[in-house]
C-alpha cells in the first residue's frame, strides 16, 4: 500500500467488488488524478460474483476470467488495489480509516462493502459439509461436492440456490431444494415465473420442497449427515448449501455514525449522511420511486457507482435506474427488467422463442420477466428506459408486438 501524506488528495474506496471497480474507473476516466486506493478483504483484485454459481462452479471459467481487469491494469491506471486488507474502523471527523494496524488519511471516501450471507441456522454451526456461496473462496470449497453420486441439500429457493442446484444436477449430484416460503422465488417473482422454474428443475430430477423448514440436523464425526424437516421428512445428505439471503455490510458505517437502515442510507447522488462519504452497490439504500430501495445486481453496482463517482467529481446528477437482472439455469435464461414491487396484475405472453410475464400496477406495465425470450426482454428494457406507458389492455391484445411498440413514440 502506497503511503499517503496528510493533506494530500486521496480518494479511498472500501470494498473491492463490481461497485468499487466501477467507481475507480469512473473517477480516473472523469479526470481525477490524485491518489486512489481500493481496499478489499479478499486476496483478489475486483472480480465478478454472478458467475460463481454458474460458469465458475461448472469449471467453465478460470479465476483469471472472473477478474474484472488484470491486476496490472489497475497499477497502470494509477489505482492502488490493496488485497487481503479488511478496513476495521472509520473516523469521519479525522478523515482516516484503520487497515492492517495502520491509519490511512483520505479526503473523500466511498463505501462499496457489498453484502454478507445471513448467519447460518444454529443447527448447522460448527459442522463441516455446510457451505455458503458469496465469495470465490466459498465457490472453491463447494466445488469438491459437485461430483456424481453426491447428495446436496440446498436451503433457500432464491437465484443463487437454484443456480447452484442446476449446476449440481447437471453434474450428476442428487439435489433437494428446501424453501421455507410457500414457493421458490416468492420475494422476487410472480407465481407464474416460479412455476416455470420449478418445472424446469423437476425435469432435471431436482426435488423442490416448499413451505418446509429444518427441524433437526444429524451429524457423523462432525460432518452433516441428515436433515429432518418440520413435516417429518428425513433427507440423508453429503453436503448442505445455505442460500437464505444476504445482509448489507454496513457495520463500518454504523460504527462511524452514518445513518443506516437496511443498508447505508444515501441520497439520489450517492451521498451518505456524513459529508465527504459516499456509498454505492449492494450495501446502499437509496430513494427509488419514492421508496428506500436496496438493489443486489450488477446493473445497480455499476450505474450507482458511476453516479456517485460523478458527484465526487462535481458532476452531480440523480440516480434513476431501470433495474435489470438475469439468471442462467440449465438451458433457461431468465432476464428481468424493471422492479415488480407492488404489482397487482400479471399477463403471460408466448412467443416463438419462449415466454414472458408482464407485471402491472394500476394498469401500467412496470416490469417483465423473459424466459428464453431475449427479443421481448430487449424491447421491454427500451420501452421502460424511454418512459413508455403500456397498459394492461394494450399488452393483452393478441396483435401486440413489443418490438413494433418500441419503435413508436413513448
Amino acid at each position: 500500500m502506497g503511503d499517503v501524506r496528510t493533506g494530500e488528495e486521496h480518494i479511498a474506496i472500501v470494498g473491492a467488488g463490481q461497485a468499487a471497480a466501477s467507481l475507480a474507473l469512473r473517477l480516473r476516466h472523469g479526470g481525477y488524478s490524485g491518489a486512489l486506493t481500493i481496499f478489499g478483504d479478499e486476496p483478489h483484485p475486483p472480480y465478478q460474483r454472478p458467475p460463481l454459481s454458474k460458469a465458475y462452479l461448472k469449471r467453465e471459467w478460470t479465476v483469471d476470467r472472473l477478474y474484472l481487469r488484470p491486476a496490472e491494469f489497475w497499477s497502470g491506471l494509477g489505482v492502488d488495489v490493496v488485497t487481503g486488507a479488511p478496513v476495521t474502523a472509520l473516523d469521519p471527523a479525522a478523515r482516516t480509516l484503520e487497515v492492517g494496524g495502520r491509519s490511512v488519511a483520505w479526503t473523500k471516501l466511498a463505501l462499496a462493502t457489498g453484502t454478507r450471507p445471513r448467519p447460518l441456522p444454529p443447527e448447522f454451526a460448527d459442522l463441516s459439509g455446510v457451505y455458503e456461496l458469496r465469495s470465490l473462496a466459498d465457490a472453491d470449497r463447494l466445488e469438491g461436492e459437485i461430483r456424481p453420486g453426491r447428495r446436496l441439500l440446498v436451503l433457500g429457493g432464491g437465484y443463487v440456490g437454484l443456480e447452484t442446484a442446476a449446476v449440481a444436477a447437471k453434474a450428476g449430484v442428487t439435489v433437494t431444494v428446501v424453501e421455507r416460503a410457500p414457493r421458490i422465488l416468492e420475494r422476487v417473482a410472480c407465481a407464474e415465473t416460479s412455476d416455470a422454474i420449478r418445472a424446469l428443475h423437476a425435469g432435471h430430477g431436482v426435488r423442490i420442497l416448499e413451505g418446509r423448514s429444518v427441524a433437526q440436523v444429524e451429524a457423523r464425526e462432525g460432518t452433516v449427515a441428515a436433515v429432518t424437516l418440520d413435516d417429518g421428512t428425513r433427507l440423508e445428505v453429503d453436503a448442505v448449501l445455505v442460500g437464505i439471503g444476504v445482509l448489507p455490510r454496513d457495520e463500518l458505517a454504523r460504527a462511524a455514525g452514518l445513518t443506516c437502515d437496511n443498508g447505508i442510507v444515501v441520497d439520489a447522488h450517492g451521498r451518505t449522511s456524513v459529508g465527504g462519504i459516499w456509498a454505492a452497490g449492494d450495501c446502499a439504500s437509496f430513494p427509488f420511486q419514492g421508496v428506500p430501495t436496496r438493489l443486489e445486481s450488477v446493473q445497480n453496482a455499476v450505474d450507482q457507482a458511476e453516479c456517485a463517482a460523478d458527484d465526487m467529481l462535481g458532476h452531480t446528477r440523480s440516480y434513476a435506474p431501470v433495474p435489470w437482472f438475469w439468471s442462467d439455469q440449465y438451458e433457461m435464461k431468465l432476464q428481468i427488467v424493471g422492479l415488480n414491487r407492488g404489482y397487482d396484475a400479471v399477463l403471460r405472453r408466448q412467443s416463438e422463442r419462449g415466454e414472458s410475464l408482464w407485471y402491472f400496477r394500476d394498469g401500467r406495465m412496470i416490469a417483465v420477466d423473459a424466459l428464453n425470450d431475449a427479443r421481448t426482454y430487449m424491447a421491454a428494457k427500451k420501452l421502460l428506459e424511454a418512459g413508455a406507458v403500456l397498459t394492461l389492455d394494450e399488452v393483452a391484445d393478441a396483435g401486440f408486438d413489443p418490438v413494433a411498440r418500441m419503435k413508436r413514440p413513448a
